[in-house]
C-alpha cells in the first residue's frame, strides 16, 4: 500500500523529465495536486498531460521561469504564492551540470544559480505557506557526488578554474550545507527539511553540453538506475509517514546515512547561508 497524498498541494522544480517527472506522476497518482516549474512551454505540457492521466481532475498545472536567474526565481515565488493558499511539499529538484563556465545576468556562475541558489530563493520566498500548512516538507534532491567535493569561499562562482564535474559536485555539498541549516532555522516550526541522493540514473541529465563528458555519461548510464527505481527515495520523503518528523537529514535507498565530513560543517552551512542572502536579497 502506498500512502495516500490526497488533498495535498506538491510543488516540484524539474519535473519534466527523469526523476522528478516520475515523481510528480507517482504523487499525483496518490492524489496530490502537483504544481510545477518549468523552462520549456512544450515539455511542460506534455508532462501536464501525462499528471492529468495519473491524476485526473485535480488541478494540477505549471509555472515558466528560468531558475538560473534571480528576477525569474523571485517572480515565480511571487506568482505562486499568489495561487496557493497552501504548500504541503516543496520539492527542490532541477539542476544541471554545464561542461564550460557559463555566467548569468546576475553575475554568477551558472551552476552554482542554478543548482543551489535556486533551492534557496524559491524555499526561503515561500516558507511563510509552508510554515502556514500543517506538516508541511521540503525535499531537495542532492547526490552522492558532494562526497568528493570541498567549498572554497573564496571562490564559490569558479572563476579561478573551472571543470564541470567539480563545480557539479560543490553544488550538491552547498544542497546538503543548505539542508542541514534551512532544518536548524526551522526548527519548532512543524516543517520538515531533508535532502537525498537518487542514485546514478539514466536520464538525460548532461547530455546537452556535448564533448567528451556527455559521451561519457551516456555509456555509464547502460549500467544506471532507472528513473523509477532513482525516485524512489525522492517519493519516499514527500510521502511517507514514517519520515513526517524527521528533519535535518541525508538519505539514501530511502535510509538516511552519514554524508562527507564536509556536508556535516554547521559553520560552513551557516556562511554558506549568509553568502547566498547576500547575494540574493533573501533569507537574511
Amino acid at each position: 500500500m502506498t500512502p495516500s497524498m490526497q488533498g495535498k498541494m506538491l510543488l516540484i522544480t524539474g519535473a519534466t523529465s527523469g526523476i522528478g517527472e516520475v515523481a510528480a506522476r507517482e504523487l499525483a497518482r496518490q492524489g496530490a495536486r502537483i504544481v510545477f516549474i518549468a523552462r520549456d512551454r512544450a515539455r511542460a505540457e506534455r508532462t501536464l498531460a501525462e499528471l492529468e492521466r495519473a491524476g485526473p481532475g485535480a488541478g494540477h498545472g505549471f509555472h515558466l521561469a528560468d531558475l538560473s536567474r534571480l528576477a525569474e526565481m523571485k517572480r515565480v515565488a511571487a506568482a505562486i504564492l499568489e495561487r496557493e493558499p497552501r504548500i504541503d511539499v516543496l520539492i527542490n529538484n532541477a539542476g544541471a551540470l554545464f561542461p564550460r563556465r557559463e555566467v548569468t545576468e546576475d553575475g554568477l556562475e551558472m551552476t552554482f544559480a542554478t543548482n543551489h541558489l535556486a533551492y534557496f530563493v524559491i524555499t526561503n520566498l515561500l516558507l511563510g505557506r509552508l510554515k502556514a500548512t500543517p506538516g508541511a516538507r521540503i525535499v531537495s534532491t542532492a547526490s552522492g557526488a558532494h562526497e568528493r567535493a570541498t567549498l572554497d569561499f573564496g571562490d564559490l562562482q569558479s572563476a579561478k578554474g573551472y571543470s564541470g564535474f567539480t563545480v557539479y559536485s560543490r553544488s550538491k555539498l552547498m544542497n546538503i550545507l543548505f539542508t542541514r541549516e534551512l532544518a536548524r532555522r526551522l526548527e519548532g516550526s512543524g516543517v520538515t527539511a531533508n535532502c537525498l541522493h537518487p542514485g546514478f540514473v539514466n536520464t538525460r541529465f548532461g547530455e546537452s553540453g556535448g564533448g567528451l563528458m556527455s559521451l561519457g555519461l551516456r555509456v555509464a548510464k547502460k549500467f544506471a538506475l532507472s528513473p523509477e527505481e532513482g525516485a524512489e527515495t525522492l517519493i519516499y520523503l514527500a510521502s511517507s509517514p514514517e519520515v513526517a518528523r524527521t528533519t535535518g537529514a541525508y538519505f539514501y535507498k530511502r535510509k538516511p546515512v552519514a554524508p562527507s565530513q564536509a556536508a556535516q560543517n554547521d559553520a560552513d552551512a551557516r556562511r554558506l547561508w549568509e553568502i547566498s542572502a547576500q547575494l540574493s536579497g533573501v533569507g537574511a
